[in-house]
């Protein structure tokens, strides 16, 4: 019975990873994160420009192709407010922190949301928002805030794909995107000079839950089996009778 016990406990294990591992890795794949702001904010985008206090649902547009497109929604993920076209932007230190707003603003003005970092990851979402905004926050903050010719207002999501991206100073004048987000650090590794340099190709993360899964799957039925085995074999097992005859 102890075996039979320990068996019924690995099978229930394995098919509850089978459902929560898909799960995490769509969070991890859109970025989906819950935000809750306690005032109103800005944004850029195609949609509403002012989130009224409340709290939002931020996921990168699921297709593999865009990746630097951000989608807000409601908190139940039913209705989309604003689609944002963003680019992507390194940080050397993780935080928790989500969202980060411009840090000044005009007086009585809603703060304007300027990135966002998925909690513990180093890269993130500068947002890019329509050139003559962007040329009054760059004046408000005194630093370049990045913007796009097209009116955000009225451009299909088609048209964020192709739409062209600048930094623009507080002057007015265009400067390098580099000036507003990071590129990641290019990490030199020393090689002995006595050995030939080896070549390392670093492959794509886009390695696929499916192999986990399938092996998830494999557990399980080879969890079954056992458990159908051991039963079969405790239905056919014939006990010994002992005596004498008379």
């Amino acid at each position: 019975m102890k075996l039979v016990k320990v068996l019924s406990i690995i099978f229930c294990v394995v098919v509850a990873c089978a459902f929560l591992i898909p799960a995490a890795a769509a969070d991890e794949w859109n970025n989906r994160t819950t935000v809750t702001f306690s005032a109103p904010v800005e944004v850029p985008g195609v949609g509403l420009h002012l989130l009224p206090a409340g709290t939002y649902l931020f996921k990168l547009m699921d297709s593999p192709s865009d990746r630097n497109i951000v989608q807000i929604f409601s908190e139940d993920g039913t209705h989309l407010f604003t689609t944002i076209l963003a680019i992507p932007n390194y940080r050397l230190r993780t935080t928790d922190k989500t969202v980060m707003t411009f840090g000044e603003r005009a007086e009585s003005q809603p703060e304007a949301l300027r990135a966002w970092f998925y909690p513990g990851a180093n890269w993130g979402q500068e947002f890019v928002y329509p050139k003559a905004r962007a040329m009054e926050l760059a004046k408000i903050i005194q630093e370049p805030v990045l913007a796009t010719p097209i009116d955000l207002g009225v451009a299909p999501i088609e048209a964020l794909k192709t739409a062209p991206v600048e930094a623009i100073a507080p002057t007015g004048a265009t400067v390098a995107l580099t000036q507003v987000v990071e590129p990641p650090p290019v990490a030199v590794k020393p090689t002995a000079p006595d050995k030939p340099s080896a070549q390392v190709k670093s492959l794509p993360q886009t390695a696929s839950s499916l192999p986990l899964l399938g092996l998830i799957g494999l557990l399980s039925l080879c969890t079954g089996l056992g458990l159908f085995m051991f039963f079969k074999k405790g239905a056919h097992q014939v006990a010994p009778v002992s005596g004498r005859a008379s």
